[in-house]
């Protein structure tokens, strides 16, 4: 007869849900030994906990989590997606507004691409919306220099590996030339560090400008640079499946920022 889990919910996932940090991050903390429960060191993160246990971090009292909410960032290039940067360039949390609650990207954008990114104060959706299996597509327009020809960029299509790195086949298309450099529309379902510009360089090309339009159903729009929208609760119930309330409507406006 098999033994019935514990109550409660893993002590990562409750960090996680009350924004304090993603899943992955708040086990470390644990294993850092930045984490008490009931006043107690604790090191592992195979621990239950329920609404009763007072949980600490870092010597401070985890807050209830709130209600989960996402907003759409258009990311400028020059901004790191950390909270901190060891060469002290500047990070996306320098731009935001000043009244923003903890919030966490989806996914990353480097330090030279731009466009949409998601936010979140809710550790639980970030991890969930990052898997692989969310499958999620993901599309870029994307300038390379130089003149490339359909052929050309077929091994994007079936597939290439670089550097020992496997990437899956994106969906590529070429929209115009300008000049020396020519524009295309890139579409895949992974997130791994650099890719499109990786895999650009496997085929002999050179990207210089990227932009995140889309990002799953969520769409950059006419969302400014540097703009912050927040996402309804309805938007979040039909494309998330979350059981959100109602909340009064938020929108955060910078840069000439469209409403949400």
């Amino acid at each position: 007869m098999s033994t019935p889990p514990p109550p409660g919910d893993r002590i990562a996932k409750v960090i996680a849900r009350a924004g304090r940090a993603s899943r992955r991050d708040a086990e470390k903390l644990i294993l850092d030994g930045r984490v008490r429960v009931n006043g107690k060191l604790i090191h592992s993160p195979a621990l239950n906990v329920v609404a009763t246990d007072r949980i600490e971090v870092d010597g401070t009292a985890l807050a209830a989590a709130e209600p989960t909410r996402l907003w759409l960032y258009h990311k400028p290039a020059g901004l790191v997606t950390t909270a901190r940067d060891e060469k002290g360039r500047a990070t996306i949390y320098d731009r935001l507004p000043e009244d923003m609650p903890r919030v966490m990207p989806v996914g990353r954008l480097d330090l030279t691409s731009e466009g949409l990114l998601i936010l979140t104060n809710d550790g639980e959706v970030k991890r969930r919306l990052e898997l692989p299996a969310t499958g999620w597509t993901r599309k870029y327009r994307v300038r390379v220099k130089g003149t490339p020809e359909d052929a050309m960029l077929e091994p994007l299509r079936r597939g290439v590996t670089v550097d020992g790195e496997r990437f899956q086949p994106m969906t590529v298309s070429i929209d115009r030339q300008q000049g020396a450099n020519a524009w295309l529309t890139v579409s895949l379902r992974e997130g791994r560090n650099r890719e499109i510009r990786r895999a650009a360089e496997a085929v002999g090309l050179t990207v210089n400008r990227l932009i995140r339009v889309s990002y799953g159903p969520f769409r950059l729009g006419e969302l400014k640079p540097g703009a912050v929208e927040e996402v309804k609760p309805r938007v979040m119930r039909d494309q998330l499946g979350l059981a959100t309330p109602e909340q009064p409507k938020r929108t955060r406006q910078r840069n000439g920022a469209r409403k949400a």
